[in-house]
């Protein structure tokens, strides 16, 4: 395949995925505010829409249900979009809020308790434990790279160089004595 309809193809691809995420952030507003759809009769147990059942679930009405539930879905699917689409150094650092929204949704399903949005803290830091060090060694990195110019590999190089240097000087000084015992020798 020539390289030119290869590029094609993969440009037409992006386009294609690219436009999809926008049109996934332009209806995010929309989205969020179809809650209002839902009837907010406290009396009304559960709705169908389409292939699901809708219910209450603990709040009032199922309004309220579904105004909980679309205001954390709108922001992780945002979350998830921006994770996923990110290209700078410090992206895994969004893995922290994404997660709380998908504790808080996890929370109002599988928990018993009357609150939500309550000990999600705690699920989050074994997860801030691993991804904040791992993005501050990324970021110690690049400050000492590009801010004090200390490339580690190159020093790395560098040090190898002179122990290399070390042995073979080690190793004249052995060949310059046997030099001398064999010149007495003889």
């Amino acid at each position: 395949m020539p390289a030119k309809t290869k590029f094609n193809k993969l440009a037409k691809k992006r386009i294609l995925i690219e436009s999809f995420l926008a049109f996934l952030i332009v209806l995010s507003p929309f989205v969020f505010k179809s809650h209002e759809y839902l009837p907010d009769d406290e009396s009304i147990e559960t709705v169908r829409f389409l292939w699901m059942e809708i219910g209450k679930n603990g709040f009032p009405s199922i309004e309220g249900h579904g105004w909980f539930v679309l205001g954390k879905l709108v922001p992780l699917y945002l979350l998830l979009i921006w994770f996923f689409t990110c290209k700078h150094w410090w992206y895994h650092i969004i893995l922290i809020p994404l997660l709380m929204y998908v504790f808080q949704i996890f929370e109002v399903y599988f928990y018993q308790d009357e609150t939500i949005d309550s000990e999600n803290i705690m699920w989050l830091l074994p997860i801030c434990v691993v991804v904040i060090p791992f993005v501050y060694f990324i970021r110690v990195k690049l400050y000492d790279k590009h801010v004090h110019g200390i490339d580690l590999e190159a020093m790395d190089a560098e040090l190898q160089v002179l122990k290399e240097k070390e042995e073979l000087r080690k190793e004249r000084e052995k060949l310059e004595q046997r030099k001398e015992t064999l010149a007495k020798n003889l």
